[in-house]
């Protein structure tokens, strides 16, 4: 029969200590006895096993990562040294070529070459301005090395370590050449994630030993060589490509060593394991569930049997605690299926369930948060926020690709790209503390200043424009990993609008769906904008009232004045460039247009025949 407390919920007649007693006693001694068993019998050598596993395959993608890159490097490297050979290297295309190529291979430092008797050197002057490195040592390092030269001159491709010289990770590679020889100087940090520096490490040796890569740099910058370990022995002097075996170093530690000899150099890629690492991890969490396991064995039997009608006071607080967060605002007549405490409380975080379903009328779900916790209250708002628009360049020639390519998954591939799009555009936001409003299309809307503030009206227009140039980098990089050309994964270019100024801010909707958003003349002036890029050949514009807030924290570029339909004067526009005290990447509007291949504008004039012409070219101020 069921009774109630003096607080209003009910009574139980099979109270939950014990079952608690019942259940945790069997999951205890169960889990205790498995354990060990286990242990004992099985997962050591299953660890180990797959330990061996793991390293073999690290090894294997290590020494695919390097055979890949020093490939690629020759093969880039010879394309460009034939361009310069038959053009001459005084000509404007081999500068123009030679420039294009340390675009694109940014960590390569240095090529020198000899033919014919002729002797070239290629510097990547943005290679030692980045690292600050001396360029001088370049030339010091070719003439230190004329013998390394000379072998690939006659047949020899060689792998040298060039750290100790410029004190930063570097590799010489020299290879053979039709009537001559060739040298590149670069860094290898690309392979770095490929190498990894957890449990399994890996390292690269040469044909002499040298430590080329290594996660500890100081390793490689001392000139370390391994010629003389045991291990390093042991992998010249064995036949097959690739083996793993353990063996023990000279501290008396053992290892796991998996080794895979390159098709270059005589380069071996090496990776480790420390064989008793294999078994921290099991020995230390047996060690810590039997002590656990005994603890909580013996401490429940003892305190839940004489405490256990206590547990209903906590249940009852809990109880109240759900009944304070629903607000009491919510009426819902459901009934709870159990007779013990877990009945009261399925029944009271039930209804807290539909108080939460406001969450669904919020597209931002740290605005639901706000609404929820009553940080963000009912009705508008007057806020000076900075309002940002962004739309995919070309986006319905790219729907129509995709239509005509795949009719059938069309519909899909849109939306997978479109998601994988806005998943990285939308962490941009976030980052840097902005509120996504809507997204239409291809399009999305943000603002800062508006639902919460970073502090001042500078900040928040100082996060919008950081949030647009974090997408830019974002985009770059992933356009820099797709296929070109690929018709399922085309490239995108995007174009961002901001402003700033003085809005509306506030919940509009109906009872079903709600959003957080913004009105006023400055989120129609910042739409505006975003669609001024094309224009201009850009893909970031600010007005000129959020240019005042920022101007000395960015580098920018006025553009043309514009004047928007309902304003009588022109609005002032600025392209951002860069951060102004960044130490790399573009400082002019011509620069960051070759980087993000975007096209310079023939003109600066609107089509005549627009429908609706909303702005008009009015000349610099």
């Amino acid at each position: 029969m069921q009774r109630k407390n003096d607080t209003g919920l009910m009574t139980v007649k099979f109270s939950i200590g014990a079952k608690l007693i019942t259940i945790i006693s069997f999951i205890v001694i169960i889990s205790l006895g498995s354990i060990i068993f286990l242990v004992s019998w099985l997962v050591s050598g299953d660890l180990q096993i797959l330990a061996e596993d793991n390293n073999f395959e690290a090894n294997r993608r290590s020494s695919m990562a390097a055979q890949t890159a020093f490939e690629n490097m020759q093969s880039n490297s010879m394309t460009l040294i034939r361009t310069i050979t038959s053009v001459g290297g005084a000509s404007q295309i081999a500068r123009d070529s030679t420039e294009f190529f340390f675009e694109r291979n940014p960590n390569v430092a240095v090529i020198f070459f000899t033919s014919n008797g002729r002797d070239e050197l290629l510097l990547n002057d943005s290679f030692f301005e980045t690292r600050q490195i001396s360029s001088s040592l370049a030339e010091s390092f070719r003439s230190a090395n004329r013998a390394a030269l000379k072998r690939s001159t006659a047949g020899e491709t060689l792998l040298l370590n060039a750290a100790p010289v410029f004190s930063a990770p570097v590799i010489a590679l020299f290879y053979p050449m039709q009537d001559g020889g060739v040298g590149i100087l670069f860094s290898p940090m690309d392979l770095n994630d490929s190498f990894g520096h957890a449990v399994n490490h890996s390292y690269l040796l040469n044909d002499r030993g040298d430590i080329l890569i290594h996660g500890d740099f100081e390793i490689v910058k001392n000139g370390v060589n391994a010629a003389d370990s045991d291990f390093t022995k042991f992998i010249w002097n064995n036949t097959e490509r690739n083996a793993q075996t353990l063996y023990t170093d000279e501290d008396g530690t053992r290892y796991f060593g998996a080794f895979t000899k390159l098709n270059i150099a005589g380069a071996v890629v090496v990776t480790e394991i420390e064989y008793s690492k294999i078994f921290e991890g099991i020995v230390a969490t047996t060690r810590r569930n039997i002590y656990l396991t005994i603890t909580v064995l013996s401490i429940s039997i003892i305190f839940i049997w004489f405490f256990s009608k206590s547990i209903s006071v906590p249940l009852e607080n809990l109880a109240v605690a759900a009944h304070k967060i629903e607000g009491g605002s919510f009426e819902i007549d459901l009934k709870p299926k159990g007779h013990d405490e877990i009945g009261v409380l399925t029944a009271s975080f039930l209804r807290m369930c539909k108080a939460l379903s406001v969450f669904g009328r919020f597209t931002n779900r740290h605005i639901a948060l706000g609404a929820m916790r009553g940080e963000i209250k009912q009705g508008g708002f007057r806020k000076y926020a900075t309002i940002f628009f962004s739309d995919i360049r070309d986006f319905t020639a790219i729907s129509e690709t995709f239509t005509t390519v795949f009719p059938d998954e069309a519909s899909d591939r849109i939306v997978h790209w479109l998601n994988n799009y806005f998943t990285h555009m939308v962490d941009c936001v976030e980052r840097t503390n902005g509120i996504v409003d809507k997204f239409m299309g291809d399009a999305l809307m943000a603002h800062w200043g508006t639902a919460y503030t970073s502090g001042s009206t500078r900040k928040d227009a100082y996060n919008c424009i950081s949030s647009a140039l974090m997408m830019r980098k974002a985009l770059y990089r992933m356009n820099k990993n797709r296929i070109k050309d690929n018709p399922g994964d085309p490239h995108i270019r995007i174009g961002c609008g901001i402003n700033t100024g003085n809005v509306t801010a506030g919940q509009i909707g109906s009872d079903v769906k709600m959003e957080y958003t913004v009105t006023g003349d400055p989120v129609n002036l910042a739409s505006r904008v975003e669609s001024l890029n094309k224009i201009f050949g850009t893909d970031i514009l600010i007005t000129e009232e959020t240019w005042r807030l920022v101007k000395k924290r960015f580098i920018t570029e006025e553009m043309p004045s514009v004047t928007v339909k309902g304003k009588e004067k022109p609005v002032r526009i600025f392209a951002v460039i860069n951060y102004a005290k960044a130490a790399k990447g573009p400082k002019s509007l011509r620069r960051l247009r070759r980087i993000l291949g975007i096209k310079p504008p023939d003109n600066l004039k609107l089509d005549p025949n627009s429908v609706e012409k909303k702005y008009k070219i009015t000349g610099m101020n």
